[in-house]
């Protein structure tokens, strides 16, 4: 399932027509956050999350 360079100008433009440019960098900034998440959660990387416990601890 090779994609050349034909496909994947077919495949930008259906998604210019569909979400417009505006939205598809944050499309993008999503799909990436997601896809770091799911590789730290593979990796066993536990990133602490800021509560507010421990922003006044930090204090």
């Amino acid at each position: 399932m090779g994609l050349g360079a034909p496909e994947i100008i077919l495949i930008v433009l259906a998604l210019l027509l569909l979400f417009g440019g505006k939205k598809i960098p944050e499309l993008m900034r999503g799909m990436g956050k997601g896809v770091k998440e799911f590789k730290d959660a593979q990796n066993g990387v536990d990133r602490p999350e800021k509560t507010e416990e421990n922003q006044q601890q930090t204090r």
